[in-house]
Parts: C-alpha cells; sequence; structure tokens
C-alpha cells in the first residue's frame, strides 16, 4: 500500500490543501506551529476513531470544535486519502473519503466512501457508502466477471459516530472495508519517549513490532535477538559503528523475572542497565530496531528523528529511513535538522507555510530556483539555511 495522495479541509490549520503524487519517502519541514504535527496527526486521529470512535478521537484533541479549523464557513472535516494496493492482481487507486459533522453537538460521520475503478474505463464504483450511520457495502466486489449492476449490495447500519470501515471492517466478505481497516491498524505513528523504552519490562505484551512510544523496546530487541539473529546482528553492527564505545547490547532476563537491556562497553567487562546509557544511544537503538522491522509497517509517521543524535549521523539515518520505504513501508518524516535535509533528494521534500493562520504545503521539485540549485550539485539543508524554501522560516 502507499499513500497517493492527501486532501484536507478544515482539519486545524489546514483549511483546503491537497498534497499529490506523494514520494515513498517524504521529509516535511516548517517553521514551529506550521502545521507538521497536524500533518501526521490526521493518520494518528484516523487510527483512533479506528480504536474507539469519532467522538473520543475528537475528544482527546479538544472536541470537533478546537479540532475544526478557525474561522471555518463550513463545519465540516474532510479527510480524503488515495492510495495504491493490489485488488485482483491488479494495482489499483483506491479513494477513501470521510466527512464529519456536528448535528445538535455530537459528532457525526456525515459521509464515508471508498471506491476505485473496477475496470480500465468510468467512474470509480462505490464499494462502501455511508452517510449519518446507514449505507451500503459490496460483498463480492473482487468477482470481475460480473458487471457493476450484478454485484450484491447489503444494507446496514452503524453508530453515526462510528467508522462503517471498523464495524464491517470485522467480517471478510467486505473485502474492501477489511482491506483498509487493516491497513490503518498497522501504520505506525511515532511518539517515541525515551523514558518509557527505558527500565524493566514485563516479558507478556507486544514483541514483534516496537510500539509507537518505544515502550516494549525490551521485548522487541529480544524478538529480534531469538527469531531474527541476522537482522540483529546488522543491528549490531550499525550500533558499533554510530556509537562509540558500544560493543554489545543483550537483552536479558532478571532473576525477578522481568526483561531489560544490558550495555556492553568494550572499556569494561561488565555490562550495565539500560538505565544508564545515553538518551542519544537508547534512541539510536530503539530507530535501529523499528527501521529493521522484518514486517515493515505500511506507514510510517516520525517526528524530529534528529532529537538526542549526533548531527554527523543524520546522513546515515535519512538512509536507513528510505531503506525501509524501499523494502515497502511508506515514510513520512519531520525535522528541524539541515544536516538530515542535506541527505534528501528533490522530490522527497515539501514544506509548511502558514499565513493567516491557514496552512499551504510547497514541494521542493515545484519550486525553480530550489530545483536548478539542486541541478547544480547544492544540498537541500544549505538552500533551506539560506533562506530559499520561501515562506517556511518564521514571519
Amino acid at each position: 500500500m502507499k499513500i497517493e495522495s492527501i486532501r484536507l479541509k478544515n482539519f486545524k490549520a489546514f483549511r483546503d490543501v491537497h498534497l499529490t503524487d506523494i514520494p515513498s519517502f517524504l521529509i516535511v519541514v516548517g517553521a514551529n506551529g506550521s502545521g507538521k504535527s497536524t500533518l501526521f496527526d490526521v493518520f494518528g486521529f484516523l487510527h483512533d476513531c479506528l480504536k474507539g470512535n469519532v467522538r473520543q478521537a475528537l475528544d482527546s484533541r479538544g472536541r470537533f470544535q478546537e479540532v475544526l479549523s478557525r474561522g471555518a464557513t463550513e463545519r465540516r472535516l474532510l479527510i480524503e486519502l488515495q492510495y495504491r494496493m493490489p485488488i485482483g492482481d491488479v494495482e489499483r487507486l483506491v479513494t477513501y473519503s470521510l466527512e464529519i459533522g456536528e448535528h445538535e453537538g455530537a459528532p457525526v460521520v456525515e459521509r464515508e466512501v471508498l471506491r476505485y475503478k473496477r475496470g480500465r474505463y468510468g467512474s470509480p464504483y462505490h464499494f462502501l457508502d455511508f452517510k449519518c450511520g446507514e449505507g451500503f457495502a459490496i460483498t463480492n466486489e473482487e468477482d470481475f466477471s460480473k458487471s457493476d449492476e450484478e454485484l450484491t449490495t447489503e444494507r446496514q447500519k452503524v453508530p453515526p459516530d462510528t467508522l462503517a470501515i471498523k464495524g464491517l471492517g470485522q467480517f471478510a466478505r467486505f473485502k474492501a472495508a477489511t482491506a483498509f481497516r487493516q491497513l490503518i491498524e498497522s501504520w505506525h505513528v511515532s511518539d517515541f519517549h525515551i523514558s518509557a523504552a527505558r527500565g524493566r519490562k514485563e516479558v507478556s505484551g507486544e514483541s514483534e513490532h516496537l510500539s509507537e512510544t518505544g515502550d516494549n523496546l525490551p521485548l522487541v530487541a529480544r524478538y529480534l535477538f531469538e527469531q531474527h539473529p541476522k537482522t540483529f546482528k546488522q543491528i549490531m553492527d550499525t550500533m558499533i559503528r554510530r556509537v562509540p564505545g558500544v560493543a554489545a547490547v543483550e537483552p536479558k532476563l532478571m532473576d525477578d523475572g522481568y526483561l531489560t537491556l544490558r550495555f556492553q562497553d568494550g572499556s569494561f567487562k561488565t555490562p550495565f542497565l539500560d538505565r544508564y546509557v545515553s538518551d542519544g544511544t537508547i534512541k539510536m537503538f530503539a530507530y535501529l530496531v523499528l527501521l529493521h522491522d522484518p514486517k515493515p509497517h505500511p506507514l510510517l509517521c516520525v517526528e524530529e528523528p534528529e532529537n538526542q543524535l549526533y548531527p554527523t549521523l543524520m546522513a546515515e539515518l535519512a538512509e536507513e529511513f528510505r531503506l525501509y520505504a524501499g523494502r515497502g513501508g511508506q515514510v513520512l518524516v519531520s525535522t528541524h535538522s539541515p544536516d538530515f535535509l542535506n541527505a534528501a533528494q528533490l522530490d522527497e521534500v515539501c514544506w509548511l507555510v502558514k499565513r493567516e493562520g491557514s496552512t499551504q504545503i510547497r514541494r521542493a521539485r515545484d519550486d525553480a530556483q530550489v530545483k536548478a540549485y539542486m541541478a547544480d550539485g547544492d544540498q537541500m539543508g544549505r538552500l533551506w539555511k539560506q533562506g530559499f524554501f520561501e515562506g517556511a522560516d518564521p514571519a
């Protein structure tokens, strides 16, 4: 699955934006408050809507009024994603559209649509279409031998503040809804906290994938150590190269039954616990564990990965993200680091411009001056520092 475009209307600072032709690896820059976190929160919002309902997702963000763009003339949020995924042995462009309004003070899913073209010609067919909790879904969409009129339509009801893909996505017969639900559930919007990653952990819990906060880091490290030793060795080889003094990292089961990480410094015989190593060391190890996941997330969002890390490591870290994207997981990264940005290619960068409370998105490849300098061998981070990203700097 690869997201091709994002369209937002009245979602916080994004009154009306349409980001198209999104690459597998996208770096987002902009001044503080320009909307970088908001852009990533679109994915977190959909994820929260799926885990609970729309009302709960809005409440955790200050309720509908705080998510709706200030001064919006239309009291309705729109989130529309276009993404590519294999359906019926063909890579198809699928559109998911979600409109949220408020009726008598309560949030309501006013419209939810999932559509794609069944054939080469004609308009996209609606395989799921709900309004205010009532609608239909197609149960035999992959029977391409049938015409549109012959498809089986099943009408359903869901609570008006609940996504239809949540309810219908639990049933295998609704293939489009099920596939999209599974994609959202597999997104990783990082909210990594070093304090959460440190310390002793119970041996039960999610161990195959690093959590959003990183609180299961020792469990995932042990899983890789035991089940994917070649991958773990790659992680260790990179750690040794990037972090002076680190000779090994061992996920250790302690006598009290808790799991922790022990770091071996080449200068000392006795390993020491993770609470005694630097924040940067923990964060680098966590990123390597995340980026060497044997089953990459279809979408990975990371904010400001440069924090606590040495500037000279940024180029290598950017390449790690790019390699992850090459293995099938689309990556979106926000940054304030010129060193990280220096490793970017022209098509991989966009910046946010905020004017009169509204944010717009600009692509580096569409700026003639930036494009010309890059063609002459300049670096993206240098151009950003020199003010060539028009409107990106704080006013």
